[in-house]
């Protein structure tokens, strides 16, 4: 039997058990996906055991994206660039990290919204944390000619431009006001939109009425970012999509079948989630 996880710290808020093992069942692969619950000062034990052969590889979630990048024995070129690690397998005594949040992101808008991407040349990223760099990446390799990157500490977000290179600018929150007049597409890449919590003085109304705000936050699923664009009729990309997508390339390193985001997949997960 192949072997597969997801560790975190918590992690019993994963979906991502759900999503293999609907996968596991569809394509009756003999295999296990589960959930385990690994400390920061028990991270580079965890990693030791997995050289040994236990599991064919997993995913790897908050708060050990980037820890677990130095514990890897080989890091794939794209999660160097982005500097963290949600995906490993192990092969040969040897455990190789890739991150596939930036393929998710771009799995989600190109089946969402088809499309999304042409003739678009500026976008608004909000935050600056580890989730942002995936994003950024996917942006850049799509051809955006620049890339503004907002942040409440506005220092974070003019480090992390100057170290994604020159189509990457970086922004207080309150210049929103003069980016989206031409900005054809808003990323929120923060927490902001969970738990009820909300961006302040935040204008949609400022953007293009082609322009599309998508959200990375998928509890709850519509978040109040979302609820606003779809109340100025903007298009707009709900999180979940970007879990389904980003699972894909992970299950096929292990266990040799290339699974399908369904409707019926994303039914079943989204059942789980607080509207």
């Amino acid at each position: 039997m192949t072997k597969a996880f997801v560790i975190g710290h918590p992690i019993a808020h994963s979906r991502s058990p759900l999503i293999h093992g609907t996968w596991l069942k569809a394509y009756g692969i003999d295999g296990s996906y589960e959930a385990i619950d690994v400390a920061s000062d028990a991270l580079s034990e965890f990693v030791a055991q997995l050289r040994a052969g236990t599991f064919a590889g997993g995913n790897v979630t908050i708060p050990h994206k980037e820890a677990v990048f130095s514990l890897c024995d080989e890091v794939d070129p794209l999660a160097r660039r982005i500097g963290a690690v949600n995906t490993l397998v192990a092969r040969n005594g040897r455990v190789c990290g890739t991150n596939t949040d930036y393929l998710g992101f771009l799995g989600n808008l190109d089946q969402q919204a088809p499309g999304w991407d042409r003739d678009l040349s500026e976008a608004v990223v909000l935050g600056a944390g580890g989730a942002a760099r995936a994003v950024l990446v996917a942006l850049a390799e799509r051809g955006l000619k620049h890339i503004a990157i907002l942040n409440r500490t506005v220092d974070k977000a003019r480090d992390l431009a100057a170290e994604m290179g020159t189509q990457f600018s970086g922004h207080a929150l309150s210049e929103f006001s003069t980016l989206a007049p031409s900005a054809g597409l808003v990323v929120n890449t923060s927490s902001i939109g969970m738990h009820g919590s909300h961006f302040e003085d935040l204008d949609l109304g400022l953007l293009p009425q082609t322009a599309l705000v998508t959200d990375i936050v998928y509890t709850p699923l519509v978040t109040p970012l979302l609820a606003d664009a779809q109340a100025r009729n903007l298009r707009s990309v709900d999180g979940l999509g970007m879990l389904l997508h980003q699972a894909v390339p992970g299950f096929e390193a292990w266990f040799g079948v290339r699974p399908d985001v369904t409707p019926e997949l994303r039914a079943a997960v989204e059942k789980t989630l607080d509207h």
